[in-house]
C-alpha cells in the first residue's frame, strides 16, 4: 500500500519558514523566491485543510497544528538526510543553522568558521546572533552554543571551555598615568559591564576587594561592546579567555593583573539527539570542540581563586 504523502516541496517550505519565521528568509535558505516559498505553503495548507501559520505583518506564527507539525516533519527530514548519508557517505551537503550569542560570534566563532567552511565546502554555514535561545527541538536552528552550567534537558552537550574571569585593559590604560599595575590601581580606574553586574561584583570579593564600588561603571548590552570598549581605553573589563584569545594574542589587550577567577559557567555546544543523526551536525560539533581545544592550549596566567558559585 502507498503512502499517503503531503505536497514535498510544501512541507520543505513549511519546515525552513517555521524555523527562520519568517518565509524572505526560508527562500534564501531554499534557493527560491518569496512568493514561491509562501505559495507552496499555503497548497500544503490547503492540502491538509489545517492553517499552519498565523501571518504577521513582519513575521510568521505557528498555529498549534503547526507546532504540532515542525517536531514530527524535522524529525522526518533529519531520517531523509540520515539515510541518504548512509547510502552516499560524500554527500553531506545541505544547509546548516547554528544560533550563538552576538558576543560568541563576534569574539570566537566567526573568526574561525573558514576553518569549518574549508574542510566543508558542500556545507552552507547560516549563523543566527541573538541573546534570545532559541527553541531546538522546535526546529528553530540545528545547534547552539550556549553559556552556563550544562544538563540542559533534552539536549546533548559537549562543554568548550573550562573558563576564567579576569581584568583586561588597552595597553595604553595599563602603562598610564594612572597605570594598573596592583589591585590598589584598579580604584582609580572605570569599570565596564555588560548585562549583569555580577561578574564584577564576585571577583572583586574573591580577590578580597570587598571596599570597591562594584556598581561604578557604564554598562552595555553584550560582551563584545565591553571588549570594544576596553580597547580603545574607555576602562577596565572582565572577561573570560575565550572571548579575548585573539585580541590578547595580537596586544590589542593585556592582562595588568596575575589574577583569575573560576567561572561556574563555560560555553558549551548543544544539538538535540535527533539532530546529531545528520551528518552535518555531527561534523560540526567535531570541528567547534577541536577549535576550542586548540583555543584553550594558549598560554595562561594561573589561577589564583575560586569565584564563588551563583
Amino acid at each position: 500500500m502507498g503512502w499517503r504523502l503531503p505536497p514535498l516541496n510544501g512541507v520543505r517550505a513549511f519546515e525552513a519558514s517555521a524555523r527562520h519565521r519568517s518565509f524572505t528568509r526560508a527562500a534564501a535558505e531554499l534557493s527560491v523566491t518569496q512568493a514561491a516559498v509562501s505559495q507552496q505553503v499555503r497548497r500544503l495548507e490547503d492540502w491538509l485543510s489545517v492553517k499552519l501559520f498565523h501571518r504577521r505583518e513582519n513575521s510568521l506564527e505557528l498555529t498549534e497544528a503547526g507546532r504540532t507539525y515542525l517536531p514530527l516533519v524535522s524529525a522526518a527530514l533529519a531520517g531523509i538526510a540520515d539515510a541518504t548519508a548512509q547510502i552516499a557517505p560524500g554527500r553531506t551537503a545541505g544547509v546548516l543553522t547554528i544560533s550563538t550569542t552576538p558576543s560568541f560570534a563576534a569574539k570566537w566563532l566567526t573568526a574561525r568558521l573558514q576553518g569549518f567552511t574549508a574542510a566543508h565546502p558542500d556545507i552552507d554555514v547560516n549563523v543566527t546572533a541573538s541573546l534570545a535561545r532559541v527553541d531546538l527541538d522546535g526546529g528553530e536552528a540545528d545547534c547552539a552554543t550556549r553559556w552556563g552550567r550544562g544538563g540542559w534537558e533534552g539536549l546533548a552537550c559537549d562543554r568548550l571551555f573550562a573558563e576564567d574571569y579576569f581584568p583586561v585593559c588597552s595597553p595604553a590604560l595599563r602603562d598610564g598615568p594612572p597605570g594598573l599595575r596592583t589591585l590598589d590601581d584598579l580604584r582609580r580606574h572605570t569599570l565596564l559591564h555588560d548585562q549583569s553586574l555580577a561578574p564584577w561584583r564576585d571577583w572583586l570579593r574573591a580577590v578580597g576587594m570587598v571596599d570597591v564600588d562594584w556598581v561604578r561603571g557604564p554598562r552595555v548590552s553584550d560582551s563584545s561592546l565591553t571588549i570594544q570598549a576596553a580597547m580603545e581605553g574607555q576602562g577596565v573589563a572582565l572577561v573570560v579567555f575565550s572571548l579575548v584569545a585573539d585580541d590578547l594574542a595580537a596586544g590589542r589587550l593585556v592582562r595588568p593583573l596575575d589574577l583569575s577567577v573560576q567561572s561556574p559557567a563555560s560555553y558549551h555546544f548543544v544539538a538535540t539527539t535527533r539532530a546529531l543523526r545528520r551528518p552535518i551536525v555531527r561534523a560540526f560539533r567535531d570541528w567547534i570542540v577541536a577549535a576550542a581545544a586548540e583555543t584553550t592550549l594558549a598560554p595562561r596566567e594561573p589561577v589564583t581563586s575560586s569565584r564563588p558559585a551563583d
